[in-house]
């Protein structure tokens, strides 16, 4: 039996699977000291009580909860954006067609998941089921008049948005347009969160158009959670820092070259801190 490509076929369908379970080379390790003791009958077994518990506490989702998960949070944005986009004396005419761009795109990305849902039989969660507040409590009380502030919350919703796409991606594995279409999705948020970061750039932050480790070049503790992990520098098990005698890769390097899961759990705590009614 090939042990090892049954082990390929796994991490095929999720490719997060043995980050669960330490590294691959430990869950291999694991696994061929159980198949020793073991008569062969008994294999699948051992595979199933292995990825049990790899699993353990997780649920397992469909592509309509997927699909209604990402329009949630395309309500989030959507809403966001035209509530700023309303206040045209808050954004500079330099930056008015570019975000003008993003509220189109995020109106696009609403009727594209609602059709979506609608044609594979489910029912779209409906966007007068949630109330927002985008001030996180009091946090960014001048969300819609600043457009500083503006920015730093727009950054921290499109950083999570692409990590929260790639987080649901595995469970899209095997229904072909639809993964490839949430996948498009994805790479537009990666490109408005690069748009945004460069803008707040220019205007002085201190970010790049990419994430660095964790940092989130914003001045509250609220958004840290949108940044967890994201300072992780181990990549399916090996530590990528000075990688075959590279020096000049470092940790800040390896950070920036991956954008690392949320889990729905983390999105939605992070979430939570904006949308008061609906979650």
């Amino acid at each position: 039996m090939n042990f090892d490509k049954i082990f390929n076929q796994i991490e095929e369908v999720d490719p997060e699977v043995f980050g669960r379970m330490d590294t691959r080379r430990s869950a291999m390790k694991e696994f061929a000291g159980m198949a020793g003791k073991v008569a062969v009958a008994a294999i699948p077994l051992m595979l199933g009580s292995m990825f049990k518990k790899a699993y353990a506490g997780a649920s397992m989702r469909g592509p309509l909860d997927v699909l209604n998960f990402a329009l949630t949070l395309e309500y989030l944005e959507s809403n966001f954006y035209n509530m700023g986009y309303a206040n045209s004396s808050m954004i500079p005419s330099v930056n008015s067609a570019g975000i003008g761009d993003i509220v189109a795109d995020e109106a696009s990305h609403v009727k594209f998941l609602q059709t979506a849902i609608t044609g594979a039989g489910g029912t779209p969660v409906a966007q007068s089921s949630f109330k927002y507040d985008f001030t996180a409590g009091g946090t960014f009380n001048d969300v819609f008049t600043n457009f500083d502030t503006f920015l730093a919350v727009a950054q921290a919703f499109e950083d999570t948005g692409v990590r929260a796409y790639k987080g649901q991606a595995g469970y899209l594995i095997g229904t072909g347009a639809i993964l490839t279409a949430a996948l498009n999705i994805h790479s537009v948020e990666a490109r408005h969160a690069s748009h945004i970061r460069q803008i707040r750039h220019l205007r002085g932050a201190m970010v790049k158009p990419w994430i660095t480790l964790a940092q989130t070049g914003i001045n509250s503790p609220a958004v840290n959670a949108s940044y967890a992990g994201e300072d992780n520098i181990t990549i399916a098990g090996m530590n990528l820092v000075g990688i075959n005698g590279h020096s000049e890769i470092d940790a800040n390097a390896v950070s920036e070259a991956f954008d690392e899961i949320l889990s729905t759990d983390q999105v939605v705590a992070i979430a939570k801190n904006f949308i008061t009614q609906g979650l």
